[in-house]
């Protein structure tokens, strides 16, 4: 039986074009989406003096009411008509601008689950948004995947001012540096002013402390202008735990089968999990159709739990794909489980472009600090060999027993093509879930750290910066959040227990009293980016870097990267710590990379035939890498035989 989701796109005449998915499952109709399943939508699109129909799922309630708030204060509120679940009225002066807020059984009042926008916080009324009044330009098809090369930022701590406004006014530094696509750490409102964006309530409201819906809009197109594209990380796998009142009069959103780090799991395979599974799939929709965001990265994807005969994940891609058919748009997960079987070829209905590569993360950061503690022990017997298993193959663990998870993880991946991770040597995970979110400039040797940069950029699978990397930014970016009391102490007092346990802390080094309170302004404001420090020397030099190996990925890996053949990449260990990796194209050319990850002189290499485009570090004549040293070749055929 299809859902209300399903009936409304059909009644719209939506109707699907993706293999496999049943009728409803839209693939046009552009001009109609802003009618949303979910939250408010006009009752006639030809006459707005009609008035707003206002909708909610409460199954376990009784009665609800709208309560419309006027410009003067005064609420006023219209009792809503009982079906299947939904109750629902329409209110002929409601407009744009106005608040409003469901009341439940005359007592307590909460805002729309699907609010466009919250301006008073998770805790305060919705309000009611007219999302065809921003003027789009026309055109933008976006980029293809091969192109992408990413920058994560977190709106509120990339500028001192913390806004969309401030953000785009630093765009064309970025597009000049030869990022191609801008990829925002969560937006969904969360409580308070200040947060990662992981404890977000409201998945449709865009968080009120960086701009209006409007201004988000006004960031993307800036940023379609300059030529690049912009990404929405989204999490479907929890509500965080402060203004999620979804508990209260929906409970059919979550389960107790499972649980997951950071609250109840979702309930995508239950009795009542089409309306739930209509919610999200229809939050992906709204991002890349209203908001045209270029691509979504799904969080921690491995705590979605689902048995249904098709998969959450699957169908979102499915609808994804069918509503995108003339775009680039791109998906990405996060996934600890290192699923191979969820990605495929960029675009592929039902899979997923790429997944974030932590085993490269990882093996790069034992190779550059030689940590150990947690999920540092499976890299640090063979960091190089994992590091080149992940060049080669994509994934570190394939299968093979994880010393730190206690299990098998991973699937083959040397089938996937190299554009399926992404790779990174830093992101808000691996900075920010330190005690003391340090980055790598401030944990390695300069001339180390740079020849992981050439690997990462130089490599054919996607990279990913992380703001403030491109200028050797020394600026911390902590765990911060905007929690009450008592959440504020059980946070504060858990990451000190987390901690407690690793090395620096346990050994008698650090004191865990010592790690920044996440609820403190302070916290926040100590991980704002330092705009002024880039014109220093240090920092000049190392845009210059960024800059320079991107150019040389623009015009010598970009153009082949969609060449290359899957499967087909041949990795060489010249040592304990040297190697070479060869990636062949369809046409006979090959990508090379060779690199000394090590103190000393590397063994000789084989004579390439041809000069490296690309060279960072110093070498000995044409067969020996100094240490910490990389080349970057183009082989044509003949070299090849050679």
């Amino acid at each position: 039986m299809n859902s209300p989701f399903h009936e409304h796109l059909a009644a719209q005449g939506v109707l699907a074009r993706a293999p496999g998915i049943q009728r409803g499952e839209a693939s046009r109709g552009h001009r109609h989406l802003h009618r949303m399943p979910f939250g408010p939508q006009r009752v006639s699109e030809r006459d707005p003096a009609e008035g707003y129909r206002f909708r909610l799922w409460a199954p376990v309630e009784k009665r609800v009411e709208v309560c419309l708030i006027g410009a003067d204060g005064v609420k006023h509120y219209h009792p809503c008509a009982k079906s299947e679940g939904w109750h629902c009225c329409e209110i002929r002066d409601a407009k744009p601008g106005d608040l409003y807020a469901f009341r439940l059984d005359g007592q307590l009042e909460v805002p729309d689950p699907a609010s466009r926008f919250n301006p008073r916080d998770v805790h305060g009324p919705s309000l009611l948004v007219d999302p065809t009044s921003f003027e789009w330009d026309a055109g933008w098809r976006g980029r293809p995947w091969e192109e992408a090369v990413i920058y994560e930022l977190h709106v509120g701590t990339f500028t001192p001012e913390g806004r969309y406004d401030a953000a785009e006014r630093r765009l064309p530094e970025l597009a000049e540096l030869g990022i191609t696509a801008i990829e925002l750490m969560p937006l969904a409102d969360f409580p308070g002013g200040r947060g990662w964006g992981y404890d977000g309530v409201l998945l449709y409201a865009p968080d009120a402390a960086y701009g209006t819906p409007d201004e988000l809009k006004h960031f993307i197109q800036a940023a379609h202008r300059l030529g690049m594209m912009v990404m929405l990380d989204v999490v479907y796998n929890h509500f965080g735990p402060d203004g999620n009142y979804l508990h209260v009069y929906t409970p059919q959103f979550f389960t107790a089968a499972h649980v997951t780090p950071w609250g109840g799991a979702i309930d995508f395979e239950g009795s009542a999990s089409a309306t739930v599974r209509d919610f999200y799939i229809h939050n992906a929709l709204y991002w890349l159709d209203e908001y045209r965001f270029d691509g979504l990265r799904l969080d921690a994807v491995q705590t979605i739990f689902d048995a249904s005969p098709r998969h959450i994940l699957e169908e979102i891609s499915m609808w994804v794909r069918a509503r995108a058919a003339k775009r680039h748009v791109h998906l990405v997960l996060e996934n600890l489980d290192n699923r191979a079987c969820r990605l495929a070829a960029p675009g592929t209905p039902g899979r997923y472009d790429a997944q974030w590569n932590d085993d490269f993360h990882h093996a790069a950061h034992v190779l550059l600090t030689g940590e150990r503690d947690g999920y540092y022990a499976d890299f640090a017997d063979r960091p190089a060999h994992h590091l080149v298993r992940c060049l080669a193959e994509g994934f570190a663990y394939q299968g093979e027993h994880s010393k730190f998870h206690d299990a098998p993880r991973g699937e083959p991946s040397a089938t996937l093509p190299p554009t399926a991770f992404v790779n990174f040597l830093q992101n808000h995970d691996q900075i920010g879930n330190r005690a003391f979110g340090e980055r790598l400039v401030t944990l390695t040797d300069t001339h180390k750290l740079r020849a992981l940069v050439a690997i990462q950029l130089l490599a054919p699978a996607t990279p990913m910066l992380f703001m403030g990397e491109e200028a050797g930014a020394e600026t911390p970016f902590l765990y911060f959040c905007d929690y009450g009391e008592p959440l504020a102490s059980a946070v504060r007092d858990g990451r000190k227990r987390e901690f407690s346990a690793f090395e620096r802390f346990s050994g008698g080094g650090d004191s865990v009293d010592d790690i920044p309170d996440p609820c403190a302004p302070a916290t926040f404001d100590d991980s704002r980016l330092d705009w002024d420090a880039r014109r220093g020397d240090r920092q000049r030099e190392w845009l210059g870097f960024y800059r320079e190996l991107l150019a040389l990925r623009r015009a010598e890996v970009v153009p082949r990267v969609a060449l290359l053949v899957p499967g087909r990449a041949a990795r060489t260990l010249v040592g304990d710590s040297a190697f070479e990796v060869r990636w062949p194209t369809v046409g006979g050319e090959v990508l090379m990379m060779r690199a000394n990850l090590a103190d000393e002189m590397s063994l000789p290499f084989p004579a390439a035939g041809v000069a490296p485009f690309a060279s960072v570090g110093e070498g000995e004549g044409a067969t020996q890498l100094g240490p910490w040293s990389v080349r970057a070749y183009v082989l044509s055929a003949p070299e090849v035989r050679r």
